[in-house]
């Protein structure tokens, strides 16, 4: 992320295209709304479910949003983007559900092959959890096509069957924004309202929308170690290893996830103009540049996805 566009650059920058896929987000979350009895909005607290948030402002008005948010918590979450999550659904009024990995392991149903074992993928046992416990029917949630090689199969309407499975060969056509809801008992839907967009529609929304974020979004120094071509934050759950140097750098992270998988990227960003400008120059995805559990292998995400994983 060192390479510099000229500022220069901005000026001449259209963001125009951003009406058209906010009105698809929003028509999308009007749909979820008018489709489906027990909906809910997945949210984080990161940028892409802010940016939902805010069409969802402009679909429902401030305070109306017509379904709750839910937030599955590895219990490994960076603090400033869970208290960044809670202060923005207390401002909007919004239910929030908060359902941890940490109670599914209490239950038995997630065990870790060992302690340091990364939860973010046993997720998907809380999530389907939750869903069987509120009775959700759509799960609207943030991922985007332009974010990795699975994600750009999904339909904006996705199928899932009862055992809470993606099958990428049964999903359904979506021609004319014309989507087939129809559900079996104990069938549900994930919809991805941004789908479209990618992370520079997103950075250009959210510098247009002046949308506030969690700090660690913009530049900020930090103890790191380099690994595997990543920049690995130091923390209790990432202490060094053996023979590594730890160092303090100027970085931010592009994505926001388990501490455990979630790596920043070297940045002087302060802005989100800043960022604007960095995201035109990056040569790799932001998955691809920051998640460790996105390496293993080129079908890992899918493989996660047919499991349950969002």
């Amino acid at each position: 992320m060192n390479a510099r566009v000229d500022t220069s650059v901005l000026s001449h920058l259209s963001n125009r295209h951003l009406d058209a896929l906010e009105e698809e987000t929003i028509f999308v979350l009007r749909e979820v709304a008018a489709a489906f009895e027990r909906p809910t909005l997945l949210f984080s607290g990161g940028k892409d479910s802010l940016v939902m948030l805010r069409c969802a402002e402009k679909a429902f008005g401030k305070g109306r949003i017509p379904y709750p948010l839910l937030m599955i918590d590895t219990g490994h979450n960076f603090p400033e983007v869970t208290e960044f999550r809670d202060l923005r659904a207390k401002e909007l009024g919004a239910e929030l559900i908060v359902r941890s990995v940490e109670d599914s392991m209490e239950r038995g149903t997630v065990r870790l092959a060992h302690p340091g074992e990364s939860r973010n993928v046993h997720q998907s046992v809380t999530l389907l959890e939750a869903i069987d416990e509120f009775r959700f029917d759509a799960l609207i949630g943030g991922a985007r096509r332009d974010e990795e090689k699975a994600r750009a199969k999904e339909r904006i309407f996705s199928h899932r069957d009862s055992f809470g499975q993606w099958q990428p060969k049964a999903q359904r056509p979506e021609l004319w924004t014309l989507f087939n809801t129809r559900l079996a008992p104990g069938e549900h839907f994930r919809v991805f309202p941004i789908s479209n967009w990618t992370e520079l529609d997103v950075w250009q929304y959210i510098e247009r929308e002046q949308i506030a974020l969690p700090s660690i979004y913009y530049t900020h120094k930090r103890e790191v170690v380099e690994r595997r071509g990543l920049l690995v934050p130091v923390t209790e759950l990432t202490p060094p290893r053996d023979g590594e140097e730890v160092v303090v750098r100027d970085v931010r992270f592009r994505t926001v996830g388990d501490i455990t998988c979630t790596c920043p990227v070297e940045s002087d960003a302060a802005t989100a103009a800043d960022i604007v400008l960095e995201t035109l120059a990056a040569e790799v995805s932001e998955r691809g540049a920051t998640r460790m559990d996105d390496k293993t292998s080129d079908a890992s995400m899918e493989k996660r996805k047919k499991d349950g994983y969002f």
